[in-house]
């Protein structure tokens, strides 16, 4: 795995980043688990010039010292266990405030053995594929007035979608480079939270401990104008996460739809960070009125507390009757 790991961080590092030996690179990583220490080690044969920073074993100001020592278009790359901390410094935000690149890698603790071979196969890094294709499904999204998720029951979007955001590794005119890998994903959400109506089977979805949960039956969401109002085959587990909602927010809508694009992450290979499943080929969902991208009438930061990730069977994506995706892939006419 460390070849296959060396390939894919050496490709994100030049095709995705456009990093170069002139500029300098820092890694900040820790030792608490055998994912960090595996990457960590593939960095060390991709960037020889790099200095790499122990968080675990220097002083915060220590840190922030080499990292206040960057110039724009620097790198710097965090590899962690959970997420680091340094007292009120946001790194990922400071970093491209001072239009530093940021590669990111978080959560790495929660996934061993055989998840963390699906997490290292998950960072390839195609552009042909993510490039061609996620634009090519952004311009779909972006005109079409009607989708419809087929789960085996349908969800119905009929007012169109907000300008879909892109996650696939092009940073070209963009302001910010880099962010947390993996990558792969093209989102949006209904224009009017209201015209999303039907039925979605969901096989897994983020639960109060953050973590993957994969029931043993699919649950099926009953939604009525952007609302879910049933949980058919609910699980002792999904049952506190529409109640923590329902509690915070008085109601559960649905807002994210997220077109995963990531061929290692499948509803076969999963791994239990719910920020890394999130691009998950095939379609995600979000519960909750959270979602900070989309700026929406009737609701505040404050109210809208929740935003928990849930995962479709996706056996097939139209948009106004042009299929987008089919047995388990973006199918060819999106290219």
């Amino acid at each position: 795995m460390i070849s296959i790991a060396e390939k894919n961080l050496r490709d994100i590092l030049s095709i995705a980043i456009g990093y170069s030996n002139a500029q300098k690179a820092v890694v900040v990583f820790d030792t608490r688990c055998e994912l960090a220490v595996r990457l960590t080690e593939t960095y060390r044969r991709c960037l020889s010039k790099a200095k790499f920073i122990d968080f675990g074993a220097v002083p915060p100001q220590e840190i922030l010292t080499a990292l206040q020592a960057l110039a724009p278009s620097d790198l710097v790359v965090l590899i962690q266990s959970t997420n680091f901390r340094l007292e009120a410094f946001r790194l990922r935000v400071e970093l491209f405030n001072r239009s530093i690149k940021v590669i990111e890698h978080v959560h790495l603790a929660g996934m061993r053995g055989l998840e963390a071979e699906i997490y290292i196969n998950s960072l390839a890094y195609d552009p042909e594929y993510y490039r061609g294709v996620g634009r090519a499904l952004k311009e779909r999204i972006d005109r079409a007035t009607v989708g419809v998720i087929d789960s085996g029951e349908r969800l119905v979007f009929s007012s169109g979608f907000e300008s879909a955001k892109l996650n696939v590794g092009d940073y070209r005119g963009m302001k910010n480079v880099g962010g947390q890998f993996p990558i792969g994903e093209v989102f949006t959400e209904a224009r009017d939270l209201e015209s999303v109506n039907g039925r979605v089977r969901i096989f897994a979805f983020g639960d109060t401990s953050f973590t993957v949960n994969r029931p043993e039956k699919p649950i099926t969401l009953t939604v009525s104008k952007g609302r879910v109002t049933e949980a058919l085959d609910s699980t002792p587990e999904f049952d506190p996460v529409l109640a923590n909602i329902r509690a915070d927010e008085g109601e559960v809508w649905v807002r994210e739809l997220g077109f995963g694009m990531n061929r290692a992450l499948t509803r076969e290979h999963l791994v239990s960070d719910v920020g890394t499943y999130e691009r998950m080929c095939g379609i995600h969902l979000s519960l909750g009125a959270k979602h900070a991208i989309y700026k929406k009438p009737n609701f505040t930061r404050s109210q809208a507390r929740h935003h928990v990730d849930v995962f479709a069977v996706t056996e097939s994506v139209m948009l106004d009757e042009v299929v987008m995706y089919k047995n388990g892939a973006w199918v060819a006419r999106v290219v």
